[in-house]
Protein backbone atom coordinates (compact mmCIF):
# COMPACT_ATOMS: atom_id res chain seq x y z
CA UNK A 1 0.00 0.00 0.00
CA UNK A 2 1.10 3.58 -0.77
CA UNK A 3 -0.29 6.00 1.37
CA UNK A 4 -0.22 9.72 0.61
CA UNK A 5 -1.44 11.77 3.17
CA UNK A 6 -2.18 15.38 1.34
CA UNK A 7 -2.47 18.66 3.13
CA UNK A 8 -1.95 22.51 2.95
CA UNK A 9 -3.77 25.73 2.92
CA UNK A 10 -7.04 25.94 2.19
CA UNK A 11 -8.19 27.52 -1.11
CA UNK A 12 -4.61 25.91 -2.45
CA UNK A 13 -6.18 23.49 -4.89
CA UNK A 14 -6.40 20.07 -2.79
CA UNK A 15 -9.50 18.97 -3.98
CA UNK A 16 -8.30 19.56 -7.39
CA UNK A 17 -5.42 17.85 -6.48
CA UNK A 18 -7.50 14.97 -5.10
CA UNK A 19 -9.16 14.93 -8.54
CA UNK A 20 -6.16 14.52 -10.41
CA UNK A 21 -4.48 11.50 -8.12
CA UNK A 22 -8.34 9.76 -8.33
CA UNK A 23 -7.99 10.32 -12.62
CA UNK A 24 -4.17 8.22 -11.55
CA UNK A 25 -5.76 5.45 -10.12
CA UNK A 26 -5.40 6.82 -6.18
CA UNK A 27 -8.23 5.82 -3.94
CA UNK A 28 -9.01 9.51 -2.40
CA UNK A 29 -10.73 10.57 0.82
CA UNK A 30 -11.71 13.63 1.54
CA UNK A 31 -12.04 15.85 4.63
CA UNK A 32 -10.51 12.94 7.19
CA UNK A 33 -9.73 13.98 10.73
CA UNK A 34 -6.21 13.03 11.62
CA UNK A 35 -7.50 10.43 14.35
CA UNK A 36 -9.37 8.35 11.66
CA UNK A 37 -6.50 8.01 9.27
CA UNK A 38 -4.97 5.00 11.27
CA UNK A 39 -8.31 3.06 11.35
CA UNK A 40 -8.67 3.57 7.85
CA UNK A 41 -5.60 2.59 7.02
CA UNK A 42 -5.52 -0.82 8.88
CA UNK A 43 -9.20 -1.31 7.73
CA UNK A 44 -7.72 -0.47 4.03
CA UNK A 45 -4.49 -3.04 4.57
CA UNK A 46 -7.27 -5.74 4.76
CA UNK A 47 -7.67 -5.35 0.81
CA UNK A 48 -4.28 -4.18 -0.43
CA UNK A 49 -5.09 -5.70 -3.87
CA UNK A 50 -7.96 -3.02 -4.66
CA UNK A 51 -6.39 -0.28 -2.97
CA UNK A 52 -2.72 -0.29 -3.98
CA UNK A 53 -2.39 3.84 -3.17
CA UNK A 54 -4.56 5.53 -1.30
CA UNK A 55 -4.82 9.75 -1.08
CA UNK A 56 -5.98 10.96 2.08
CA UNK A 57 -7.12 14.80 2.85
CA UNK A 58 -7.07 16.05 6.08
CA UNK A 59 -6.60 19.65 7.04
CA UNK A 60 -7.68 22.56 8.56
CA UNK A 61 -11.54 22.01 8.05
CA UNK A 62 -10.91 19.89 11.06
CA UNK A 63 -10.95 22.40 13.56
CA UNK A 64 -9.16 21.51 16.81
CA UNK A 65 -8.73 17.75 15.44
CA UNK A 66 -6.51 18.59 12.79
CA UNK A 67 -3.81 19.26 16.15
CA UNK A 68 -3.89 15.68 16.39
CA UNK A 69 -1.89 15.20 12.89
CA UNK A 70 1.56 15.15 15.17
CA UNK A 71 0.59 12.25 17.21
CA UNK A 72 -0.95 10.41 14.37
CA UNK A 73 1.78 10.34 12.32
CA UNK A 74 4.25 9.45 15.20
CA UNK A 75 1.68 6.89 15.66
CA UNK A 76 2.07 5.68 12.10
CA UNK A 77 5.64 5.61 12.06
CA UNK A 78 5.62 3.28 15.49
CA UNK A 79 3.55 0.84 13.24
CA UNK A 80 5.92 0.81 10.44
CA UNK A 81 2.93 2.66 8.18
CA UNK A 82 5.14 3.87 5.17
CA UNK A 83 3.74 7.53 4.14
CA UNK A 84 4.68 10.65 2.23
CA UNK A 85 2.78 13.96 2.96
CA UNK A 86 2.07 16.42 -0.32
CA UNK A 87 1.53 19.85 0.93
CA UNK A 88 -0.11 22.30 -0.69
CA UNK A 89 0.39 25.90 -0.76
CA UNK A 90 -0.24 29.59 -2.61
CA UNK A 91 0.65 32.93 -1.41
CA UNK A 92 -1.33 35.23 0.86
CA UNK A 93 -2.29 37.52 -1.79
CA UNK A 94 -3.70 34.55 -4.08
CA UNK A 95 -5.65 33.12 -1.20
CA UNK A 96 -7.24 35.23 -0.27
CA UNK A 97 -8.23 36.89 -3.86
CA UNK A 98 -9.35 33.48 -4.09
CA UNK A 99 -12.41 33.36 -1.34
CA UNK A 100 -13.25 36.66 -2.66
CA UNK A 101 -13.90 35.23 -6.30
CA UNK A 102 -15.68 32.16 -4.91
CA UNK A 103 -17.44 34.12 -2.44
CA UNK A 104 -16.51 31.18 -0.19
CA UNK A 105 -16.25 31.16 3.60
CA UNK A 106 -13.01 30.53 4.84
CA UNK A 107 -12.79 27.04 7.91
CA UNK A 108 -11.41 29.09 10.17
CA UNK A 109 -13.26 32.35 10.19
CA UNK A 110 -17.22 30.40 9.64
CA UNK A 111 -18.93 32.28 12.38
CA UNK A 112 -16.50 33.98 13.92
CA UNK A 113 -16.33 37.12 11.83
CA UNK A 114 -12.43 36.72 11.30
CA UNK A 115 -11.17 38.48 7.96
CA UNK A 116 -10.04 36.18 5.51
CA UNK A 117 -6.62 37.57 6.07
CA UNK A 118 -6.57 37.21 9.31
CA UNK A 119 -7.56 33.48 8.57
CA UNK A 120 -5.39 32.89 6.13
CA UNK A 121 -2.36 33.94 8.51
CA UNK A 122 -3.63 31.70 11.72
CA UNK A 123 -4.48 28.95 8.93
CA UNK A 124 -0.48 29.59 7.82
CA UNK A 125 0.80 29.30 11.72
CA UNK A 126 -1.15 26.23 12.61
CA UNK A 127 0.54 24.41 9.57
CA UNK A 128 3.71 25.29 9.93
CA UNK A 129 5.18 22.34 11.39
CA UNK A 130 3.43 20.06 8.76
CA UNK A 131 4.58 21.80 6.08
CA UNK A 132 8.34 21.98 7.27
CA UNK A 133 8.26 18.05 7.55
CA UNK A 134 6.07 17.70 4.41
CA UNK A 135 7.64 15.16 0.76
CA UNK A 136 6.24 17.31 -1.36
CA UNK A 137 5.34 20.89 -1.42
CA UNK A 138 3.17 22.52 -4.45
CA UNK A 139 2.74 25.72 -5.07
CA UNK A 140 -0.51 26.81 -6.81
CA UNK A 141 -0.47 30.20 -7.37
CA UNK A 142 0.46 30.10 -10.58
CA UNK A 143 -0.43 27.02 -11.88
CA UNK A 144 -3.93 25.86 -13.57
CA UNK A 145 -5.79 22.64 -12.90
CA UNK A 146 -4.17 21.20 -15.84
CA UNK A 147 -0.64 21.96 -14.64
CA UNK A 148 -1.13 20.89 -11.10
CA UNK A 149 -2.03 17.15 -12.58
CA UNK A 150 1.03 17.50 -15.01
CA UNK A 151 3.33 18.13 -11.87
CA UNK A 152 1.63 15.67 -9.77
CA UNK A 153 1.89 13.03 -12.30
CA UNK A 154 5.41 14.12 -12.88
CA UNK A 155 6.17 13.44 -8.60
CA UNK A 156 4.18 10.38 -8.58
CA UNK A 157 4.82 8.51 -11.76
CA UNK A 158 8.25 8.88 -13.03
CA UNK A 159 10.93 7.04 -12.53
CA UNK A 160 10.77 5.27 -9.97
CA UNK A 161 14.15 4.12 -9.72
CA UNK A 162 15.29 7.09 -8.60
CA UNK A 163 14.02 7.97 -5.60
CA UNK A 164 15.15 11.72 -5.51
CA UNK A 165 13.04 13.77 -8.27
CA UNK A 166 14.59 17.18 -9.14
CA UNK A 167 13.02 19.79 -10.72
CA UNK A 168 14.85 22.53 -12.13
CA UNK A 169 12.25 25.96 -12.06
CA UNK A 170 12.68 29.66 -13.77
CA UNK A 171 10.82 32.48 -12.41
CA UNK A 172 10.66 36.61 -12.44
CA UNK A 173 11.12 38.27 -9.41
CA UNK A 174 9.01 40.74 -10.58
CA UNK A 175 5.82 38.21 -10.43
CA UNK A 176 7.10 36.92 -6.86
CA UNK A 177 9.74 34.66 -5.22
CA UNK A 178 9.05 30.95 -5.57
CA UNK A 179 8.05 29.81 -2.35
CA UNK A 180 8.21 25.97 -3.24
CA UNK A 181 11.63 26.13 -3.97
CA UNK A 182 14.26 24.75 -1.50
CA UNK A 183 17.21 26.26 -3.39
CA UNK A 184 16.86 29.57 -4.87
CA UNK A 185 19.74 31.30 -6.89
CA UNK A 186 19.54 35.06 -8.59
CA UNK A 187 20.86 35.57 -11.41
CA UNK A 188 20.12 39.14 -11.95
CA UNK A 189 23.39 40.03 -11.39
CA UNK A 190 24.41 37.86 -14.98
CA UNK A 191 24.29 40.30 -18.58
CA UNK A 192 20.89 40.69 -19.74
CA UNK A 193 19.09 39.79 -23.07
CA UNK A 194 16.44 41.79 -22.41
CA UNK A 195 18.27 44.90 -23.02
CA UNK A 196 19.51 43.26 -26.97
CA UNK A 197 16.80 44.41 -29.54
CA UNK A 198 16.96 41.18 -31.13
CA UNK A 199 16.87 39.18 -28.17
CA UNK A 200 14.35 40.60 -26.25
CA UNK A 201 10.90 38.82 -27.42
CA UNK A 202 13.03 35.91 -27.32
CA UNK A 203 13.51 33.08 -24.35
CA UNK A 204 15.92 31.50 -22.63
CA UNK A 205 14.72 28.12 -24.84
CA UNK A 206 16.56 29.94 -27.84
CA UNK A 207 20.16 28.98 -28.53
CA UNK A 208 21.22 32.36 -29.72
CA UNK A 209 19.67 34.19 -25.82
CA UNK A 210 21.93 31.06 -24.33
CA UNK A 211 24.52 32.16 -26.21
CA UNK A 212 24.35 35.57 -25.55
CA UNK A 213 23.57 35.08 -21.52
CA UNK A 214 26.86 32.41 -20.91
CA UNK A 215 28.96 34.65 -23.34
CA UNK A 216 30.69 36.39 -20.65
CA UNK A 217 32.94 34.79 -18.28
CA UNK A 218 30.90 35.36 -15.51
CA UNK A 219 28.39 33.39 -16.29
CA UNK A 220 30.33 30.90 -17.27
CA UNK A 221 32.20 31.18 -13.80
CA UNK A 222 28.47 31.58 -12.12
CA UNK A 223 27.63 28.08 -13.68
CA UNK A 224 30.60 26.19 -13.05
CA UNK A 225 30.62 27.15 -9.39
CA UNK A 226 26.81 26.63 -9.63
CA UNK A 227 27.62 22.61 -10.79
CA UNK A 228 30.33 22.38 -8.22
CA UNK A 229 27.52 23.12 -5.43
CA UNK A 230 24.85 21.33 -6.79
CA UNK A 231 27.13 17.78 -7.37
CA UNK A 232 27.75 18.21 -3.67
CA UNK A 233 24.45 18.86 -2.21
CA UNK A 234 22.26 16.93 -4.34
CA UNK A 235 23.39 13.60 -2.81
CA UNK A 236 23.27 14.84 0.57
CA UNK A 237 19.44 15.59 0.48
CA UNK A 238 19.30 12.34 -1.46
CA UNK A 239 21.36 10.85 1.73
CA UNK A 240 18.81 12.52 3.92
CA UNK A 241 15.77 10.85 2.35
CA UNK A 242 14.64 13.81 0.81
CA UNK A 243 12.04 12.40 -1.99
CA UNK A 244 11.75 16.13 -4.59
CA UNK A 245 14.50 19.03 -4.75
CA UNK A 246 13.16 21.87 -6.48
CA UNK A 247 16.13 24.30 -7.31
CA UNK A 248 14.58 27.77 -8.64
CA UNK A 249 16.80 30.33 -10.47
CA UNK A 250 15.22 33.54 -10.82
CA UNK A 251 15.92 36.63 -12.97
CA UNK A 252 14.09 39.98 -13.56
CA UNK A 253 11.24 38.66 -15.68
CA UNK A 254 11.49 34.83 -15.51
CA UNK A 255 12.42 34.74 -19.61
CA UNK A 256 15.74 34.70 -20.20
CA UNK A 257 18.32 34.56 -18.22
CA UNK A 258 16.55 32.20 -15.36
CA UNK A 259 15.65 30.28 -18.36
CA UNK A 260 19.09 29.49 -19.36
CA UNK A 261 20.13 28.27 -16.37
CA UNK A 262 17.09 26.26 -15.45
CA UNK A 263 17.68 24.38 -19.16
CA UNK A 264 21.88 24.35 -18.77
CA UNK A 265 21.21 22.78 -14.94
CA UNK A 266 18.85 20.18 -15.60
CA UNK A 267 20.94 19.04 -18.68
CA UNK A 268 23.59 18.89 -16.22
CA UNK A 269 21.95 16.80 -13.77
CA UNK A 270 20.24 14.36 -16.39
CA UNK A 271 24.08 13.34 -17.65
CA UNK A 272 24.51 12.54 -14.14
CA UNK A 273 21.38 10.80 -14.39
CA UNK A 274 19.32 12.09 -12.44
CA UNK A 275 15.91 11.81 -12.57
CA UNK A 276 15.13 15.70 -13.55
CA UNK A 277 12.29 17.39 -14.72
CA UNK A 278 12.34 21.50 -15.76
CA UNK A 279 10.02 24.34 -15.66
CA UNK A 280 9.49 27.93 -16.44
CA UNK A 281 6.61 29.58 -14.57
CA UNK A 282 7.01 33.03 -16.15
CA UNK A 283 8.26 32.73 -19.35
CA UNK A 284 5.22 33.59 -21.45
CA UNK A 285 4.17 36.79 -19.08
CA UNK A 286 4.41 39.95 -20.75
Amino acid sequence: MKLLIVTGMSGAGKSQAANALEDMGYYCVDNVPPAIIPAFVDLSGRDSASLENIAIVTDARGGGMFNEIKDVLESLKKNKVEYKILFLDASDDVLIRRYKENRRKHPLADGSGMSVAAAVKKEREMLSDIRYISDYIVDTSYISSAQLKTKLSNIFFGNESNVLKIQCKSFGFKYGSDSEADLVFDVRCLPNPFYVEELKHKTGLDKDVRDYVMASSESREFLERLEDFIDCAVPLYAKEGKSQLIISFGCTGGKHRSVTFAELVSWHLKDKNYDCTVSHRDIYKS
